[in-house]
């Protein structure tokens, strides 16, 4: 198997030697580790000639500490003693860094596993410190890793202008089928955000491959993201935190498995399995969540197991499922009602879907493919927009 070289291995292998002489900041979590699992902070702290002049830490944290949508305090890193700016607060302006957070610095690095899909807030949080940093006129450098869905399989609909929030900020699809780097290219064109911008792409990886493909471990990217696996079905189950149906946070298999304590579960696998999903096969499940919704609760649902990973369409089958669930307990399920990523007066379930159209469709009755109309002529627009951001071949 060919060994993918992420841009940290890369810059590792070349002694950091473009940051020699300069004060640095660098975006971090625990992904951010080269193939002998050094992480970033501790590799550009020993560097001679590189001086670690402050660490920012995204949601969940620089060491992955801090569960979803909690605040990221100030700190100082234990291993470097360089302090750590949050770049997740309790406002929206609290995901920017501050202007004195970056005087002085020389150079922004941002080096951060993504998943693939456009609710995963850390690319968000790339864009924005991509924005401050064109304003401070510090260049900025984003260190690629792979998208572990493959660069080439899209999925869904583009964020409406009214639907924007942290789980959307840009016109993406819900799979976009690009890495960091390649978005960090995109948003710079698109947003005109003005940024000296280098990106350090991976060696040996093609838009063809999966994670497992890679030959490269995975690392959870945050505390609700374990698998590979987990990502793969995430453009569509990410939808459940709209919901009040639990997506298996508190649990072993977050996303992978989903239910409530109201769930008849043989009424749900018959509904679903009318919907003919491709690539995919339910199991029923019981389950007891630790934390989150339903805490110590005994809840019924199913189990998803892709298989046929290249005919699974997440979205769709994301949506099929709450679509069954809304159907066989009409009289329990419901939408999230309170704010959601800093947005009070849109329901959170819209800001995941980037538009109205699929929760206005499940409350309707409508059918699968026309709550899913005009998704695929977005997503191909999509694919034809973002080709001189690309960096990487096409494979087999």
């Amino acid at each position: 198997m060919t060994k993918v070289k992420t841009g940290l291995d890369v810059w590792a292998a070349q002694g950091f030697l473009a940051l020699k002489g300069k004060r640095v900041g660098a975006i971090v979590n625990p992904t951010s580790v080269d193939s002998r699992f050094r992480h970033l902070a501790d590799l550009l702290a020993g560097t001679p000639g590189v001086t670690l002049a402050a660490l920012f830490g995204p949601e969940h944290g620089i060491r992955g500490e801090a569960q979803y949508m909690v605040a990221v305090d100030e700190a100082r890193d234990r291993r470097t003693n360089v302090p750590v700016h949050s770049l997740y607060g309790s406002t929206f302006e609290s995901l920017s860094p501050r202007p004195e957070w970056l005087k002085g610095l020389d150079a922004l690095v941002f080096d951060i596993q993504d998943v693939g899909s456009r609710y995963y807030t850390y690319v968000y949080t790339m864009a924005l410190a991509m924005k401050a940093a064109a304003h401070a006129r510090v260049p900025f450098y984003v260190l690629d890793r792979p998208n572990p869905l493959d660069g080439v399989t899209l999925e869904g609909n583009l964020v409406g202008d009214r639907f924007r929030s942290f789980v959307g900020l840009y016109a993406l699809p819900n799979r976009h089928g690009m890495t960091a780097g390649e978005l960090a290219r995109l948003f710079n064109s698109q947003e005109g955000f003005g940024c000296d911008l280098t990106v350090v792409p991976c060696e040996g990886w093609t838009r063809d491959m999966y994670w497992s493909d890679t030959g490269l471990p995975f690392l959870p990217p945050s505390p609700n993201m374990p698998t590979a696996d987990t990502a793969l079905v995430y453009p569509g189950m990410c939808l459940g935190e709209g919901t009040n149906v639990s997506e298996g946070r508190g649990t072993c298999r977050p996303f992978e498995q989903f239910g409530a304590p109201w769930v008849d579960t043989d009424a749900l696998l018959a509904r679903l399995d009318k919907e003919r999903l491709p690539g995919v096969a339910f199991r029923p499940v019981g389950f007891t969540p630790t934390f989150d919704k339903y805490k110590g609760e005994s809840c019924s649902g199913a189990f998803i197991h892709v298989t046929d990973r290249h005919a699974f369409q997440p979205l769709r089958t994301g949506i099929a499922i709450f679509q069954a669930l809304h159907d066989i307990g009409p009289e329990h399920f419901d939408w999230r009602a309170d704010a959601y990523e800093f947005v009070e007066d849109v329901p959170a379930f819209d800001l995941l879907c980037g538009t109205d159209q699929v929760r206005r469709g499940i409350e309707e009755g409508w059918s699968l493919d026309r709550m899913l109309e005009g998704f695929a002529l977005q997503t191909e627009a999509f694919r034809k927009h973002r080709e001189p951001a690309l960096l990487y071949a096409p494979g087999r």
